[in-house]
């Protein structure tokens, strides 16, 4: 099953003839190329360390390239020639011990290569360009802050830089620099926190903004910035007012297209845009099945001169595909397909969309993948089969419908998998997202705790209940330790996956980048010690009475591995039963073939065991 691969992260060249793209087929990311739709596909980079596909120059003769070491999540920057002959080594732009260097853009005459790194201060990110052609670099811009570049253009023969500075985990300011000048302009956003995607529009002294700020969701607008909070008479929507979620947005180069997503109940949904005018332009209907609606439609960026289009399209029978929509031709034409070796996909469970209600009556969104096995077994009266509850991280992420190994793999194994979206998540509002900000969290952490409730009783088989399982990742891991700790007894074992143990020390250790922006969503460990201290899962660990398996990668920056050290020794403390698996050369989440079998396999082992009442 996890030779299963799509590729991921693509971008086609200038004359549209090949297309580049990140691919794990050999068990660890590195970057691909096709000369041709459905063409068989070159290696470019290879080794043991994560590669990613960061941008291609436009004049077409280097890729931009992101390489991390052992998931220490401090990427380089590096240059791969596509002219060179096969084989050619990568060249280092700039790749330092405890410093994330990031690609912000590739200038559109080719000569500059913009990135930001926090190598002077490890809380800020200064903007540097690096000359391809001397190979030297310089700071542009260097204030304290932690900085992007959101979007560029040149106004007679001058470069402006629109700045985002985050003032939260979600929540951010725009600001103008002249490169010539030297001069910082507020646009908005100052004086206040809310959320802002922003890009520069077609019209001179213009923005696009995507914000929640004039209702629930958020929506996309045309904006007049004047350099202080956004106000609703400086703005004009472009997109509808819909109960869901516009995802993003991104304007092609010659921003003659606006390309944006919706969120529809966790249902990806493609809409493009005249980048002047702002009228429909109708996008060809994807089909990769017939007479089967994708799950998830994408794009993953345009041509240099906007008239090719990356199109991607997932569904829960098959995983992500690959198309270019040529505008000119009006054709849309499929590049890459997946790689899905003596698997059949489509005999994938396909998840439904259901609910369970919290204590305090509030509809809780809910993917739930059966396997068909279960179903009869619940018709006929038979054994319930056991569930596992997996919760997702972030918090402000969502669990998703559509193409999943990993839940595929449990189903195959006779457990229902259940995707909650507990209060916190992103995808259904500014209310919702923000429901567990701080010590608001206290009053709805309690959705974990029912779901395990709703399960027991809504998928009891003939009265009696079914085995109950807990697991995810990050903030899924916490979710997972605050499950078997302080709502000891509502789930029957847990695995917990880079979780935080403990609110303070992960506050404290976490990376310095990180740490202003998770007191934002978690609380100040000052001014809300008292709530961190009753939400952190090490507090109610004399509770647990749970089997319960950690995993961490050693070289997590976010959740330090720490976090996994302290709980798993004061699990053995306690006589539980549990077991810790470190991965030396990981990070935050597992990214190599071979740990992630060892990490499913010990998983899938664990319910098996802990649920299934398996021997051994």
């Amino acid at each position: 099953m996890l030779d299963v691969r799509a590729p991921i992260g693509s971008r086609i060249s200038p004359d549209g003839k090949t297309l580049y793209f990140a691919w794990n087929v050999t068990g660890t990311l590195q970057i691909w190329r096709t000369d041709g739709p459905n063409k068989f596909p070159v290696q470019v980079t290879g080794g043991e360390d994560v590669t990613r596909l960061a941008e291609i120059t436009p004049d077409g003769k280097w890729l931009v390239v992101m390489r991390d070491r052992k998931g220490e999540e401090n990427p380089g920057l590096y240059l791969a020639s596509t002219t060179a002959p096969s084989g050619a080594a990568l060249e280092q732009i700039q790749h330092l011990p405890k410093v994330q260097t990031q690609l912000q853009f590739v200038s559109e005459d080719g000569k500059w290569i913009y990135f930001r790194a926090n190598d002077k201060k490890t809380d800020s990110y200064g903007i540097y360009r690096y000359e391809i052609a001397t190979r030297k670099k310089e700071l542009v811009f260097g204030e304290d802050g932690l900085w992007w570049v959101a979007d560029q253009l040149v106004d007679k023969g001058n470069r402006k830089l629109l700045l985002g500075k985050a003032t939260g985990a979600l929540t951010a300011e725009y600001w103008e620099w002249d490169e010539a000048q030297k001069k910082l302009s507020p646009l908005l956003g100052q004086g206040e926190r809310e959320q802002y995607q922003v890009a520069y529009s077609a019209t001179p002294g213009e923005l696009i903004v995507s914000t929640p700020k004039f209702g629930d969701f958020r929506r996309l607008y045309r904006a007049k910035p004047k350099g202080k909070a956004l106000e609703s008479a400086d703005v004009t929507a472009i997109s509808p007012d819909a109960k869901h979620d516009v995802a993003g947005f991104h304007l092609d180069q010659p921003r003659k297209v606006l390309y944006y997503t919706t969120n529809e109940s966790g249902y990806t949904r493609l809409h493009a845009l005249d980048g002047k005018s702002y009228a429909e332009k109708k996008l060809p209907e994807i089909a990769t099945t017939p007479g089967v609606k994708e799950d998830h439609v994408t794009t993953s960026g345009s041509s240099w001169d906007g008239r090719y289009v990356l199109v991607n399209a997932a569904a829960a029978r098959h995983a992500t595909t690959s198309f270019v929509l040529d505008w000119k031709t009006q054709k849309l034409t499929q590049w890459v397909t997946p790689s899905t070796p003596e698997v059949d996909t489509s005999k994938f469970t396909v998840p439904t969309l259901e609910s369970y209600t919290a204590r305090d009556g509030t509809k809780i969104p809910m993917f739930v993948r059966r396997p068909e096995s279960c179903v009869r077994a619940a018709a006929q009266g038979g054994e319930p089969c056991p569930v596992v509850v997996h919760f997702h991280g972030g918090p402000e992420s969502q669990s998703l419908p559509g193409f999943s190994t990993y839940g595929q793999i449990f189903v195959d194994a006779g457990f229902i998998w259940i995707d909650p979206n507990v209060r916190g998540s992103n995808g259904y509002g500014k209310q919702w997202l923000a429901a567990d900000d701080g010590p608001k969290r206290l009053s709805v952490i309690t959705d974990i705790e029912d779901a395990a409730k709703h399960v027991r009783s809504a998928f009891a088989v003939a009265g009696k209940a079914p085995k109950v399982g807990v697991m995810g990742g990050s903030y899924g891991g916490y979710s997972t330790l605050v499950a078997m700790t302080k709502f000891a007894g509502a789930f029957d074992a847990g695995v917990a996956n880079v979780g935080m143990s403990n609110l303070l020390t992960f506050l404290l250790n976490t990376a310095p980048y990180r740490r202003a922006l998770r007191i934002s969503e978690y609380g100040d460990p000052e001014k809300d010690k008292e709530a961190l201290v009753e939400l952190s899962p090490i507090t109610h660990i004399d509770k647990l009475n749970a089997p319960l398996l950690l995993i961490q990668g050693a070289s997590d920056p976010r959740v330090p591995v720490g976090e996994a050290i302290q709980m798993h020794a004061a699990l053995e403390k306690k006589g539980a039963t549990t077991k810790m698996i470190v991965f030396p050369d990981e990070g935050h989440g597992t990214q190599k073939r071979e740990n992630k079998v060892l990490e499913i396999g010990h998983t899938l082992d664990w319910f098996e065991t802990h649920l299934k009442g398996k021997k051994h």
